[in-house]
Order: C-alpha cells, then sequence, then structure tokens
C-alpha cells in the first residue's frame, strides 16, 4: 500500500519545499496578481529578541524615575546614611564595603520590619539627618508593604513626609526585591521621589533564604552591586562607588530599631 501512495508523498513534499522557498522570497507578482506569503518562514523563525521593556510592565517606573541624561559622578568624600527594613542585613555590609573602598563614612539605621508608615509618621530620618549630618542617604524599604491594599490611599502621605524629612540631601530609594507582584508600592514610591532616585529591584534574579523573602547574603551582595552599577547613568547624582576588594565590611555604627518602636 506505501508503494501505491509514494508518489503522491513525493508530489506533497516537493509542493511544501516550494512554497516554504517562497515564503522566505519577497512577494511574487505574476500577470499584476501578487501571490500571498504562506507565513511558513514567520512561523519557523524565531522572532528577534528586545530588552526594551512593554510600557506596562514592572520595568516602566524604573524606566520614569531615571535621570534623562548621566550626571557626572560626584568624586567627594561623603557621610553616608542607609536607612530601612530587615533587607539592610544583606545590603548594608556591601555598600559598606563600598564606602570604606572610596573614602567615605557610613552609618546604617535599620527598623525591623518597618514600613514607610512607620518611618514617615516617627520622625527618625529628620532626627537621623540632625544627628549625622549624611550627604548622601541611600533607603531600601518597601518589603513589609508588597500586599498591602490601596496601597496609594494608605502610604502616599508617608512616603511623601520621608521625602519631605531627607530634603534636598542627595539619596537613592531602593525599591523591594519582589518575591510576588505587589498591589502598588513601587509605583507609588517611583511617583513621589525625583527622577533618578528609585531603582527598582522588581525583576531581578534573587537566590532567597529559607524565609522565601530576603534574598541571601551572596544574592545581596550581586543586588547592592547592580545598584552601583546603576548608579553612574541612571542616577541624578551618582558619587564615586568604585569595586571594592572585600566582599564586605561593617559601617561606622549601626543602629537598631525593633518592630514595636515608634
Amino acid at each position: 500500500m506505501f508503494k501505491n501512495y509514494k508518489g503522491l508523498w513525493l508530489l506533497l513534499a516537493v509542493a511544501f519545499a516550494v512554497f516554504a522557498a517562497l515564503s522566505f522570497m519577497e512577494p511574487v507578482s505574476i500577470g499584476g496578481y501578487t501571490l500571498k506569503q504562506s507565513g511558513i518562514a514567520e512561523a519557523l523563525t524565531p522572532k528577534p529578541h528586545t530588552d526594551a521593556a512593554p510600557a506596562d510592565s514592572a520595568a516602566a517606573p524604573a524606566a520614569k524615575s531615571a535621570a534623562k541624561e548621566p550626571v557626572p559622578v560626584d568624586t567627594a568624600s561623603k557621610t553616608l546614611l542607609f536607612i530601612g527594613d530587615s533587607m539592610l542585613e544583606g545590603l548594608s555590609p556591601r555598600l559598606a564595603a563600598y564606602a570604606k573602598a572610596n573614602g567615605h563614612k557610613m552609618y546604617t539605621v535599620m527598623w525591623y520590619s518597618s514600613t514607610s508608615e512607620i518611618w514617615g509618621g516617627s520622625g527618625k530620618i529628620a532626627q537621623y539627618k540632625k544627628r549625622l549630618n549624611p550627604d548622601y542617604i541611600f533607603i531600601c524599604l518597601g518589603a513589609n508593604e508588597l500586599f498591602v491594599r490601596d496601597i496609594k490611599t494608605k502610604r502616599d502621605k508617608y512616603v511623601k513626609k520621608m521625602v519631605q524629612e531627607i530634603g534636598s540631601t542627595p539619596f537613592l530609594w531602593i525599591g523591594p526585591p519582589n518575591w510576588k507582584p505587589d498591589t502598588g508600592i513601587n509605583d507609588l514610591i517611583a511617583a513621589n521621589v525625583p527622577q533618578g532616585s528609585f531603582f527598582l529591584s522588581d525583576g531581578m534574579h534573587f537566590e532567597r533564604s529559607k524565609d522565601g523573602a530576603h534574598p541571601t547574603r551572596s544574592s545581596a551582595i550581586e543586588w547592592m552591586d547592580s545598584v552601583v552599577r546603576w548608579m553612574p547613568a541612571h542616577s541624578n547624582h551618582p558619587i564615586r562607588l568604585d569595586l571594592p576588594a572585600e566582599r564586605t565590611a561593617r559601617p561606622l555604627k549601626i543602629f537598631v530599631h525593633q518592630p514595636n518602636e515608634r
């Protein structure tokens, strides 16, 4: 039976090859009529990859908050203040290594389980600014607010208050390392800070600790390195942060606040 259909199969194979070949060519015109392409080439050829994020993607807020044009790096020695939640356990030692290698002084204020509501309602930023007189402030906050409903109504005034207390001091807000989609905290932060003052961490790959939320110490080092690499081209006030030889270091002093403090 196969021999009876051998000629038919051969004819079909030749026809398919002809149509496939034509689909890779420019449209063919015969007697004023243009033969429609089969679409085989489109199906067999992978679409080109693009790194551009769609307008409604998670990367959109970061694009909006990046500086329009690269700003010259400020090479002066600084007093750095790093404030935030427990994510600083992994980030602070790496930033301290950068500070040590580049002639900066650094202080860390870690407030466990803190949120923008807690920071914005406490006056702590103004207190530490007066006490330590920082030239530059890093913030990592938002991980404890990923799933707050009606986030804009509940948190907008507190984020605004934080920015108000920071005042004219240059700063960079490092967004939370999402492990699930958030309800709008990243967009809220990006909308309230000056352009070039927000680093979007959502969308990055992290190795997680056992709690499934905090990046491992090694992953936190890579996270901080990513922030530093981002700054020269996107921050509205990049500072000198050349790669340190040490992986971690200790800030000059670490101030710790517990969840029940106000």
